[in-house]
């Protein structure tokens, strides 16, 4: 029998969080909410880590994981146009939209 991986939202975990930070016992929200300790442990550490960092979910990156996304991929497309001018024969016609641009 196969489980499967329970999502939980974004306002979900920040309740959560917040009932600890109000003082309630980390054993009696997990309880409550029907959910691991070690779990709700977990998100305490996220929440005071990264604070409105924590819990982006459904793919949504907030902060320098975004920053760090949007940079690598802006690395592979010019990496890529790079390859592709450097394979031009010299003075064979460059790719359309492949211009070369001044590095400042």
């Amino acid at each position: 029998m196969t489980q499967t991986r329970r999502r939980f939202p974004e306002s979900f975990k920040r309740e959560a969080v917040d009932q600890l930070l109000a003082g309630t016992p980390l054993r009696h929200v997990a309880e409550t909410l029907g959910i691991a300790e070690s779990l709700l442990g977990k998100w305490k550490r996220q929440h005071e880590q990264q604070g409105d960092d924590a819990f982006p979910g459904n793919g949504k990156q907030r902060g320098e994981s975004a920053e760090l996304r949007r940079l690598r991929q802006q690395l592979a497309q010019v990496t890529m146009e790079r390859d592709v001018l450097k394979n031009c024969l010299p003075g064979a016609p460059r790719p359309i939209g492949l211009e070369t641009r001044p590095l400042h």
